[in-house]
């Protein structure tokens, strides 16, 4: 399960850190701070990914 978990973890860190940047990048008052809010959100969309992704992998390998 840890292997299928952690295929899943990295294409839903993917996902949600690219949603994250998006939002940073198109609220104005987000935007001009771009530089410091970038990583810290990538960290977070990678951080959020982890409980999906393990959730799903125990449903694709339950029985």
């Amino acid at each position: 399960m840890l292997k299928l978990g952690i295929l899943i973890w990295i294409l839903a860190a993917v996902v949600l850190a690219g949603c994250f940047v998006t939002v940073v990048l198109l609220v104005p008052q987000l935007e001009v701070n771009a530089m410091q809010h970038i990583p810290l959100v990538a960290l977070a969309g990678a951080l959020v990914a982890i409980l999906p992704s393990w959730m799903i992998a125990r449903s694709i390998l339950k029985p």
